[in-house]
């Protein structure tokens, strides 16, 4: 399984947002940092503020920050919120026309993995990747203007 570029930018938000909870972030500036879209992270940030993950200041001086604690985010609903589909192979979805899945035993052992998985990424939160906050800040966010060379 791969994770979509969509589902690590959502994970590169949260991390920034994360190492820096007392102040606003914009989207350019993330952008910006981590050679992002600025329209592609905008995206993004729209479905993480549907899901409740962050919470958008407007106005003069607005941005994002986390809508909840670090420690609140569990990685296993950001991943199930920003993936669309966990059909590792045909037979997991519901019109599948594969000609031996009577007998074969392959879908009961990936639903094994794929539970085994979220298992994994239930049991860790956005806190536990923020064990060095500063070193998730890339520099040109903080040090040189994104207009810059």
């Amino acid at each position: 399984m791969r994770l979509s570029a969509f589902s690590d930018y959502s994970l590169r938000v949260l991390m920034y947002l994360g190492a820096q909870p007392d102040r606003l972030a914009t989207i350019a500036e993330i952008a910006a940092g981590h050679g992002i879209s600025e329209s592609h992270l905008m995206k993004v940030v729209h479905q993480l503020g549907r899901g409740g993950f962050i919470e958008t200041v407007r106005g003069k001086g607005g941005g994002i920050r986390l809508a909840m604690t670090a420690n609140q985010i569990v990685i296993g609903d950001v991943i199930r919120h920003t993936e669309t589909d966990f059909n590792l192979v045909e037979c997991f979805a519901g019109n599948a026309a594969c000609r031996i899945q009577g007998g074969c035993g392959l879908k009961a052992i990936l639903e094994q993995a794929s539970k085994a998985l979220f298992l994994v990424l239930d049991a860790y939160t956005l806190d536990d990747l923020l064990v060095n906050p500063q070193g998730l800040i890339p520099a040109r966010c903080c040090d040189e203007p994104a207009d810059r060379p």
